[in-house]
């Protein structure tokens, strides 16, 4: 038996909030590295900074390794809003702006070099993303168990 897929009307908030909203945000990050890359002198190839070698490896590492976080989960992020999209696109779309902006306020913890560094990443707002995530995982656990009729 075939399963027809319908896209539902706001499907739309979806693409805007998952894939528009994931390239504006990525690039506002990214700027924010490559601002203190020269603020900081570690010149490229170099993605993250030597100690001993570069002077404020440190400071500069916790703005990159910030922005690289949003990475390690970016793409089973984008299928899980897309898919789950199909069947609940405000969640999907309300989730994406949760993550993302979650995503932005990790940076902006783990480039506080006045906090710890275990604590400094989530003082800012940033596990806010993970409720993103589980926004797009449920939606799109619940669109698998209508295909595979489980419920």
């Amino acid at each position: 038996m075939v399963t027809s897929i319908e896209i539902p009307d706001n499907y739309g908030y979806v693409l805007l909030t998952a894939v528009v909203g994931q390239f504006v945000v990525g690039t506002a990050m990214g700027g924010k590295v490559m601002t203190r890359r020269k603020e900081l002198d570690v010149p490229l190839p170099n993605m993250y900074g030597t100690p001993g070698v570069h002077k404020n490896a440190d400071e500069f590492n916790r703005i990159q390794r910030g922005h690289q976080n949003m990475f390690e989960s970016l793409g089973a992020f984008t299928v899980m809003a897309l898919v789950g999209g199909l069947k609940y696109p405000i969640v999907c779309s309300v989730s994406s702006v949760m993550y993302l902006a979650g995503c932005y306020l990790y940076q902006l913890g783990y480039a506080d070099i006045s906090s710890d560094i275990a604590a400094a990443r989530h003082k800012k707002g940033g596990p806010i993303k993970y409720l993103g995530y589980l926004g797009v995982l449920g939606s799109t656990i619940s669109l698998a168990g209508n295909l595979n009729k489980w419920w």
